[in-house]
């Protein structure tokens, strides 16, 4: 196919780009597709640090997730893209809830999705390769995003958009396009605020921009296992996600007011529904979440953590569910009602003996 005539590139940068923002994505730039080289040091740094924990996504093959050329052969730029999301989050309903972070409340990604494709299908038609990601391994969006101007990185790792604040998915298109590159980088705008670093639960940012994921409950939410004895406390009613680091944000704070009220079905999640439903219908429900392997396992670990800190020892069905679930064929289920009934003070239901050593390890505790 022959490629369309672009001999005044801002001309024809502009009309693509702007197809993006009537398709509904608030912030679009240009990024050059070449190698994110400070990036790629970061993550295999990070990385040998064990800074990283587990976590793969873009971590798990540097060298491809920070060079455009890898998606898309030939490539020449990429056009990133944004569009904000975040609403005040209302009072928790009666009984034990579980909060969702602000990101997993409605399907964003697919929103930035649409205006990504409706780029992409027009370089197609136009004659040049065109590929979009979203929420996908293949790219590390912050940087490219921060290499396309869109906003600074903020001490918590998340990129920073003047007017829209870090509360925002990000996307982009690799194509062999020749567009029109954006040449300046966003000046930092946090210059000399800790508030992030000083509100995080766990103490996770130990440096500007340096996150340690093995204390971070975001990630510690997704992980697979047992979740770290000494966080169990701290994950408070958090059943995915944690945006205290965002929602204490000046940026993010200034902006509060024009944002949508949510309803408590997109911020809060009952508990005991959770732990109550077949896997079938448990997948359902968080349909949206990362869950890996979809083991709907991992769903039932952190509610039982967080009914542990949030249940009413007094009521019949707290204890009941509780019971039922010092009885579950599954060890590591098991072992974090243990945990849970010992925080309610619930420690008669506990029997004291387990054929596993994980659950055993877990009555033997002295501290919680």
């Amino acid at each position: 196919m022959q490629s369309a005539d672009v001999s005044d590139l801002q001309r024809y940068t502009d009309s693509v780009t702007r197809l993006g923002r009537e398709a509904g994505a608030a912030f679009v730039s240009v990024a050059p597709a070449l190698i994110m080289h400070r990036a790629r040091e970061v993550l295999i740094a990070r990385k040998a640090q064990g800074l990283s924990d587990t976590m793969e996504f873009t971590y798990r093959n540097p060298e491809r997730s920070t060079d455009p050329q890898r998606s898309v052969d030939g490539a020449k730029a990429v056009i990133v893209a944004a569009l904000g999301y975040g609403s005040d989050t209302p009072v928790s309903p009666s009984g034990p809830h579980g909060s969702v972070a602000q990101y997993a409340r409605e399907d964003y990604y697919e929103k930035l999705s649409s205006a990504l494709r409706v780029m992409r299908d027009k370089l197609r038609a136009d004659g040049f390769r065109a590929l979009d990601f979203v929420d996908d391994n293949s790219m590390v969006d912050r940087e490219i995003a921060w290499l396309g101007g869109l906003g600074w990185f903020g001490k918590n790792a998340n990129l920073l958009i003047r007017g829209a604040g870090s509360m925002v998915v990000l996307g982009s298109v690799v194509t062999t396009a020749p567009l029109k590159v954006w040449r300046e980088v966003e000046p930092d705008g946090c210059g000399s605020c800790r508030v992030c670093i000083d509100a995080c639960p766990t103490a996770a940012i130990v440096g500007d921009g340096v996150i340690d994921a093995r204390r971070c409950l975001s990630w510690l939410l997704q992980k697979p296992g047992v979740f770290p004895i000494e966080y169990r406390a701290a994950l408070g009613e958090r059943l995915y996600g944690c945006d205290d680091c965002q929602e204490t944000c000046p940026e993010n704070v200034r902006l509060l007011p024009t944002r949508r009220m949510a309803t408590a079905r997109e911020s809060w999640t009952p508990i005991l529904e959770v732990l109550n439903e077949d896997d079938e219908s448990l997948d359902r429900r968080v349909k949206r979440w990362y869950v890996p392997g979809r083991d709907v396992k991992v769903v039932r670990r952190n509610a039982l953590i967080v009914l542990g800190n949030v249940g009413d020892a007094s009521s019949d069905e707290v204890r009941g569910t509780i019971t039922r679930y010092l009885r579950h064929d599954d060890e590591l289920l098991r072992a974090h009602a243990v945990w849970a009934a010992r925080r309610l003070g619930l420690s008669e239901l506990l029997s004291g003996e387990d054929k596993s050593e994980l659950v055993m390890s877990e009555l033997r505790r002295d501290h919680l």
